[in-house]
């Protein structure tokens, strides 16, 4: 058993529209019964957990738990940023991409407390995270999927609208960028090189998976140095609906429309473009992204 560990636990009780409730307490439960010494925090919204996750880091901690989605995951890494403490993650959202791509259980919460107790045991494995920069906007990171194309369309669309709620908004936010589909005019510098390309989807990648297992980056690796960049070039609305489902299998990459390349260093810029990483809004377009190498400790 390890020794006793300071634990600063960031619950979510709205994960997976309010069905996680019961998991935070469930998790300070399992920390406090292991011997550890936690310090759990719920807030009303994402900035004000955030500022007191980050007061309670700076008071000493040894590590750092989220309870949720990849939102959580992504408030983690924007917290641990140029710190060494690690970050576990138990899974209690609706998409749990970045706990998929460490081999933490998804929907077994049990498992997922087992593993992250386990994991209190072993050294912290060291993991990439990505900053982003932009002109006017305050310094950001992910450890998930950039994407600005039509997946962040379909978020941003969503967010704007009051009604209907719950996942049914986001489908009809869907349809409705289906039917406005059109290919967007990007240029691309990755690693100093430019790239022109008219495409309906740019995804920048540190981990396979986004949306709740879609494979859009299949061969991305998390602690590569390298981010996926994946671009989907024009196609139409009949040829995307074809398209979109073998995206679940990462098979959409054998399709001549789809391209992946790698680099260390991505600018994107295009017109009307807001982008969201760990399916968090981040700003607008151009934006700057560069991998930072093993910079994130994780408990997994």
């Amino acid at each position: 058993m390890s020794p006793a560990r300071r634990i600063v636990a960031a619950l979510n009780p709205t994960a997976s529209s309010g069905r996680g409730r019961a998991v935070g307490p469930q998790v300070v439960a399992a920390l406090r019964a292991a011997g550890h010494e936690v310090t759990a925090l719920a807030e009303p919204d994402f900035a004000a957990l955030l500022a007191a996750t980050r007061s309670a880091l700076a008071a000493g901690a040894d590590a750092l738990v989220v309870v949720g989605g990849d939102g959580m995951v992504h408030l983690g890494v924007l917290a641990l940023a140029g710190r060494e403490v690690p970050l576990g993650v138990v899974p209690s959202g609706t998409g749990n991409d970045v706990a998929r791509g460490l081999g933490i259980p998804i929907g077994d919460i049990e498992a997922a407390i087992a593993a992250l107790l386990a994991a209190l045991d072993r050294p912290a494995r060291h993991i990439d995270a990505a900053a982003i920069t932009g002109e006017g906007m305050p310094g950001s990171r992910f450890a998930c999927i950039l994407s600005a194309g039509f997946d962040a369309l379909v978020n941003e669309r969503a967010n704007g609208m009051r009604r209907p709620r719950g996942r049914s908004r986001y489908t009809l936010a869907l349809l409705v960028e289906l039917l406005r589909l059109r290919p967007i005019a990007y240029r691309l510098v990755l690693d100093g090189v430019e790239h022109r390309e008219r495409a309906v989807l740019v995804a920048v990648a540190n981990n396979r998976s986004f949306g709740g297992g879609m494979l859009v980056a299949p061969d991305a690796q998390l602690d590569d140095g390298l981010l996926d960049v994946v671009i989907v070039r024009p196609l139409g609305r009949l040829a995307f609906l074809r398209i979109y489902p073998r995206v679940f299998a990462g098979t959409h990459v054998s399709d001549p429309r789809v391209v992946v390349r790698r680099a260390a260093r991505v600018r994107i810029e295009a017109e009307g473009v807001v982008a969201y990483a760990d399916g968090e809004r981040i700003a607008p377009l151009p934006l700057d992204i560069a991998v930072e190498p093993g910079a994130l400790r994780v408990l997994a």
